[in-house]
Order: C-alpha cells, then structure tokens, then sequence
C-alpha cells in the first residue's frame, strides 16, 4: 500500500480541486491510501459531500494555510502548523512515501529542503518535470525555476540526479541521453558557466550527447535536458505559451466558417488525440529533485484532472522506490567524477614534471 500526503488547502483553489482530484486519483489506483491535510472541519466536510472513500482517507488537521503570495522564508518561520508543512512533515517521520502540494513554490521548496535536507552531494533541489515529445518516451527537465543562478558544478549535479530519477523510472531504456541546453549544438557556444559545464559532463560518466538547442527539446533529442532554472523556466513557459497559441489558433479556423466547420467534423478524432497529447492537465507534477524524500509540486491553477495527474506522478515515484536507487546513483556517478578529476590531476601534474625536465 503506497501512502501519499496530500496538502488539501494548497492551490489557488484549495479544496475544491483538491478533493475532487484525490477521490479521481483513488479511483484510478487500488493501492493508495491518502492522508489529507487541512483544515478538519473543511476537510471533513468536502470529503463527506463528494462521498469519499474514508476507509482509504485519514485525514490530519492544519491550522495554518500558506499564501500562494507569501514570502518562503517567513513561511518557513511563521507557518509551522501548516498544511503544506505537515504534509512534508509525514514523509520526514515516514507515515507517508510522498507529499504532493499545489501551494506557493517558492514555500515548498524552501520547507521541503529545510525538513528534508538534501542528497549528500547536491547543493540545491531543482525543479524537474517530464515533457511531451514526438516520440513514445518523454523528456525530463530540469531545472525549471528553482535556481535561477548556477555554478557549472550544481548544473552537472542536476544532470545527475535527473539522469539517476530517469533510470530508477524507466530502467528498461538503458543510459539516458543527457543534454545541455544551449544557444547552439557546438561546445564553443554559450556562457562561460555553460562552457565550463560541458566540459564537466563530457569528462563523467553520464551518457552526454553534447549541447541541445531548444528546438529539439519536444523531438526527444535527449532523455535529460539541464539547465539553469532561468534558462529552463523561460523554457518552460515559452512551450506552454506556444501550445495555447496553437490550440487556439486551430479552434478559430476550423470556426471560421461553414466549410471549415464541416471540415473540423471530419477531422474530429484526430484533433480529439491531438488535444489529449497535448493537455498540460497530463503533465502536471513537477518533482522538486535532490531531496532525501519525495515531493511533488503540482500547478496551483490547475483544475481537479490536472491535480490527480500529479498525484499519479508521486504515485509512480513511491511505486518505483526510486529515492533510494537516486541516492546510490549519486554516490557512484560522483565517486566517477572524483575519481577522474584525481586522474586527470595527476596527468597534468606529470606533463608539469617533464616539461621542467
């Protein structure tokens, strides 16, 4: 039985996507039982109306609510006996294998580090979230808006944990293709941080495949795609930006006239299957990676289908075990890197020695 923590209060809309979303997401897995947060009267109550499963609910009081517009830090400080922290809270003591929350990002990251702590070897958490592709897999992202500013050792961290989360998911694919996000594919190109980065990468042990530009990040170019969080959030939001031009641009010709509109009924199923493989709602759940548990961040102006996708992606996460496989992929891609570096040390070390000679 997986067990999830679920902050109810979260979101721009709380309980009325929240429950909705958990009873849609029981329906869908057996083997869940879901501790709900909050308020718990209110709690109670939404639960009771929607009639829930309370066999397969516990439901755990609250008696603070993080704003979606509250600073991280005096959340932190101040709201103690939030939803969202005792949420986190049931992972930490192991009453539940995830938490999920659609609260404030900025809180949540800033809680879920403080209670968690981090992977012995990673600096900071990033924000990861797996995208659609033309292909049958999906690419992992990462980061997405954590960390805006990045030193080329946490961005090579990243393409770590992200290529340790990939293999413990999906382990049947072999090594992931790790890229670096760029402004061109040659390694001349970019920043001197992003320089500097490929440099690390193409001396470890990951399966690097070179620089990426952003045109190929939805042709599946690469299984992992790292980047800073500034880089990686402008990403993000261009794609989302651009799947709503599209929808909407497609929904106004085929309204545009009479034939057109007895044109869109003939093209009826394949638009039917190209709105479903583009639905952001399927891939809401970003994982805040790099923490010593598992916390899911869904989209706080997501609707209850959006919110029950991310509780399947925590789902998925506490199904696989993949914390523990995380935490020893890290320990070995980093005694990998160390090692080489002392290899590399000690060769321009003895090409020092014979050039004195």
């Amino acid at each position: 039985m997986i067990t999830l923590a679920v902050d109810a209060m979260g979101g721009d809309s709380g309980l009325a996507v929240t429950v909705p979303g958990a009873l849609a997401f029981l329906k869908q897995q057996q083997d869940v039982h879901l501790i709900m947060v909050g308020d718990e009267s209110a709690v109670r109550q939404a639960l009771s109306a929607a009639n829930a499963p309370m066999e397969r609910i516990t439901v755990l009081h609250a008696s603070e609510v993080v704003g979606m517009d509250e600073a991280p830090q005096l959340a932190l400080k101040n709201k103690k006996d939030s939803s969202m922290r005792i949420a986190i809270n049931q992972v930490k003591e192991g009453n539940a294998q995830a938490a999920v929350s659609a609260g404030n990002t900025g809180a949540l990251m800033a809680t879920a580090r403080f209670v968690l702590k981090t992977i012995p070897g990673i600096d900071r958490p990033a924000i990861a979230k797996f995208l659609p592709s033309d292909s049958e897999h999906l690419t992992l992202a990462l980061d997405l808006g954590a960390n805006v500013d990045c030193t080329p050792e946490q961005l090579v961290q990243f393409a770590i944990i992200g290529n340790e989360l990939f293999q413990a998911l999906y382990p049947q694919k072999g090594s992931p293709r790790v890229g670096l996000l760029n402004v061109g594919t040659e390694d001349i190109k970019g920043t001197d941080t992003v320089k500097q980065t490929f440099k690390l990468l193409k001396s470890s042990k990951l399966n690097f495949i070179g620089n990426i530009e952003s045109n190929g990040v939805l042709y599946g170019e690469a299984d992992v795609i790292v980047a800073d969080g500034f880089v990686g959030n402008i990403m993000l939001k261009t794609i989302e930006g651009a799947v709503k031009f599209m929808s909407g641009a497609i929904r106004q010709e085929f309204q545009r006239n009479l034939f057109n509109k007895m044109a869109a009924v003939a093209a009826l199923p394949a638009l039917k299957g190209l709105k479903s493989k583009l639905d952001p709602r399927k891939f809401n759940g970003a994982i805040l990676l790099g923490l010593r548990g598992i916390v899911i961040k869904s989209h706080g102006g997501t609707d209850d289908i959006g919110f029950s996708y991310a509780l399947e992606e925590a789902y998925h996460e506490a199904k696989s075990a993949s914390l523990s496989k995380i935490e020893q992929g890290v320990a070995e891609q980093f005694a990998a890197l160390e090692a080489i570096k002392a290899e590399q040390a000690a060769q321009e070390e003895q090409q020092a020695e014979e050039t004195k000679v």
